[in-house]
């Protein structure tokens, strides 16, 4: 593994365990030249062997890092853990495995991002849904919006973006 400090490929692994439920084991690496250490995660192969179908018919390889980023980007500046954002991914990654299938289209991933993402933030929801859903004008944008409020939980915990 190439140390992300000084690009050397000789460590050695101090710490490995299990992470994101047992989907991963995560190594805690120490570089033997600069002596600086960073962590690593294994996944299943299974997964990076996955072909996603773009909405223009492109084939690009399944990338779990574009799903966290495009969570992140839709939750900035809002008080969302990183952790529920994983674990979100880790949910949909897992769907995704059961399925067994080799290709699947972005457009069901982007749901299954949009269900979960819903649950954690509605205004991080809307602005992931004007970017997935490629409202065509405000009208579409505004009854998204009215659609969220009328089926928010009353129960949600108070930290939760509310869209009122």
């Amino acid at each position: 593994m190439r140390c992300p400090y000084c690009g050397e490929n000789d460590d050695k692994v101090i710490d490995s365990r299990a992470a994101e439920e047992g989907r991963a084991i995560r190594r805690r690496r120490r570089c033997l030249k600069c002596e600086k250490r960073f962590t690593t995660y294994e996944h299943i192969e299974a997964l990076r062997r996955m072909w996603v179908i773009k909405k223009d018919g492109t084939r690009v390889p399944y990338d779990r890092q574009k799903l966290l980023v495009g969570l992140e980007r839709a939750c900035y500046k809002r008080p969302v853990p990183v952790e529920q954002l994983t674990q979100a991914v880790d949910d949909v990654e897992e769907e995704l495995f059961r399925r067994r299938e080799s290709e699947v289209d972005a457009v069901d991933i982007g749901h299954m991002l949009a269900e979960r993402l819903k649950k954690i933030d509605q205004v991080a929801y809307v602005r992931f849904a004007s970017v997935y859903k490629q409202f065509r004008d405000l009208e579409d944008l505004i009854d998204e919006v009215r659609e969220v409020i009328e089926s928010s939980d009353p129960g949600q915990p108070p930290n939760q973006g509310k869209l009122f």
